[in-house]
């Protein structure tokens, strides 16, 4: 089955408290919990057509909320960003975020009984991992018996040693250029200061830079240049093994893997086998930027990679008019030999909403984006929660300010799922939950789409190419050169008007896929409609399409 990824973030998706105030506390703004996915929200999502919970910000990170009451320390908050805090600044790798329990003494067991009823529910549970860096103030409480906490054992009066967790900068305090009260009567000290996460190297980070964490020491020497040391395993690697297994072991389907090409492919290469060697059905997701690390990762054993700078980029280009339909060609043949590794999306807790004013001001316009995103290929589709609706994004949270994003910052909650529970939708936004329903439904049971092959069209149909976009898949097993089986023809309108055109099949896409020629009964699945379409080669197909819509012909 063709894997759907569904991502909440979890602190706001079952939060029903709508006060919203900008920069407001836990008490005044509320927060969602584990409990909030019920049964019947999950059986929900599986219906929705997901496979996959990515339950963002399980871990417990850095938070200005005082849970010194229960054993956890204080994070002083000159160095968390927001009130509720950023989610990958990991402040115990073996702890559950207490803003998620009920109980907090027993946050732990919560999880485990999220795992367990989500898997009940026939889906797959997805968690972070953050290996890159930690909260400026990372103390575990919650690590088993014998563990050695990170930075624990370091030598501090060494910028680097392969054996040490983090790199320093030594005789130097933490002089950031921000304030370092921030409230408090005492200032947050840091002596010596340590790097920051995103590769800041001395200790003055700015209010742009990841001030909040400090960078993980893998064995790379960035001060002579990135030399690796990468024998004997340096502990760094040892720790990452251990909490990965923990969480493994907990039952964890899948780890979303932060920023992996800031940690060296070594590690991954080392570390992934002997996670696979006792959970040979786990997937690592990477969170990677670069294409020309692709297959790096890949051979190190990631599962699937972000395809963030060639497919979701290109998409969102056409969408907002920058850019041709006919460009989804050459983003799909970068990869071509790796697509099945590359995970789509069209939203995600980084990324603008589609609704918002700095994207398309209206979620209905991502809908033949979503269409090529969810059947293009075998590879899996990503969602994030509220994106169904059209969730507009467009609120000033707080620390996250007014920048069309769902903050991960501040405790809020999320509009249209708050309406959606109430049964308050718009006809518009309930027009658009049945539309992703449908679509992610058919991508993820029609078997041209799950297992099938897929042929590009627009390489005879460039007449076309400015907003619309098109191609056919064939079920696997009608493939072998013989003619028969059940296709698809796929055509998106990116336009906001309608499209009235004309659509040929070249007579090596009946050679390739095994397609036979003739008139043949199609429906519409989108729509239900019913028609008789002409499947000749290079005759021409007429196609009418509704604005920033597709029609999905089963044949």
């Amino acid at each position: 089955m063709k894997p759907i990824i569904y991502q909440v973030f979890t602190r706001l998706y079952g939060n029903r408290n709508t006060a919203r105030k900008e920069n407001g506390t836990i008490e005044e703004n509320g927060c969602g919990k584990m409990a909030d996915f019920t049964p019947t929200v999950l059986k929900n999502l599986r219906e929705l057509g997901v496979s996959h919970v990515w339950y963002t910000g399980i871990i417990r990170h850095a938070t200005m909320t005082d849970y010194t009451r229960f054993g956890i320390p204080r994070q002083h908050p000159a160095v968390v960003k927001g009130r509720a805090g950023s989610p990958y600044a990991i402040a115990d790798y073996y702890d559950v975020d207490p803003d998620l329990a009920q109980n907090v003494r027993k946050r732990m067991d919560e999880f485990q009984r999220l795992v367990a009823r989500t898997h009940r529910a026939g889906l797959k549970v997805v968690i972070d991992f953050v290996p890159n860096h930690v909260a400026r103030e990372y103390r575990s409480v919650a690590k088993p018996e014998g563990v050695r906490d990170f930075g624990e054992d370091d030598d501090t009066t060494q910028g680097f040693s392969p054996q040490n967790n983090f790199y320093y900068c030594p005789g130097q305090p933490f002089s950031p250029y921000l304030d370092l009260y921030h409230g408090e009567l005492l200032p947050y000290e840091e002596l010596p200061a340590k790097a920051t996460g995103n590769d800041h190297f001395d200790n003055a980070p700015g209010r742009n830079d990841w001030y909040e964490t400090v960078k993980l020491n893998y064995g790379v020497d960035y001060y002579a240049g990135r030399i690796g040391h990468f024998d004997p395993i340096p502990d760094t690697w040892n720790k990452m093994l251990d909490v990965l297994l923990f969480w493994a072991g907990k039952g964890v389907d899948a780890f979303r893997c932060d920023m992996v090409f800031m940690v060296p492919v070594e590690f991954w290469r080392w570390v992934i086998p002997q996670v696979k060697e006792k959970y040979p059905d786990l997937r690592f997701i990477g969170e990677i930027y670069d294409p020309w690390l692709y297959r790096d990762y890949i051979a190190a054993g990631f599962d699937w990679l972000y395809d963030k700078v060639g497919m979701y980029d290109t998409l969102r280009d056409i969408v907002c008019h920058r850019r041709r339909a006919a460009d989804i060609t050459q983003q799909w043949q970068a990869v071509d030999d790796i697509r099945q590794h590359m995970l789509y999306f069209l939203e995600n807790h980084d990324e603008q909403r589609i609704a918002c004013d700095f994207f398309a001001a209206d979620g209905r316009k991502g809908v033949p984006a979503l269409i090529v995103s969810a059947m293009l290929g075998t590879n899996p589709f990503m969602l994030y929660a509220g994106e169904e609706y059209g969730e507009r994004g467009m609120d000033q949270e707080g620390f996250s300010g007014h920048d069309g994003r769902t903050t991960i910052f501040d405790y809020w909650s999320i509009d249209t799922l708050c309406r959606a529970d109430a049964g308050e939708l718009t006809a518009d936004e309930q027009s658009l939950y049945e539309l992703h329903k449908r679509i992610l439904n058919i991508s993820r049971t029609e078997p041209a789409v799950t297992e099938g092959q897929m042929f590009d069209l627009m390489y005879v149909n460039q007449h076309i190419g400015d907003r619309q976009y098109a191609f056919l898949r064939k079920e696997a097993s009608s493939l072998q050169g013989r003619a028969g089986g059940e296709a698809l023809l796929v055509v998106v309108n990116f336009a906001d008007e309608p499209a009235s055109i004309d659509v040929s099949i070249p007579s090596h896409a009946f050679d390739y896929l095994g397609l036979a020629e003739g008139e043949f009964a199609a429906t519409d699945l989108l729509t239900d409609e019913k028609c008789v379409l002409p499947m000749k080669a290079d005759v021409p197909i007429h196609v009418e399409i509704p604005p920033c819509n597709g029609r999905i012909y089963k044949i």
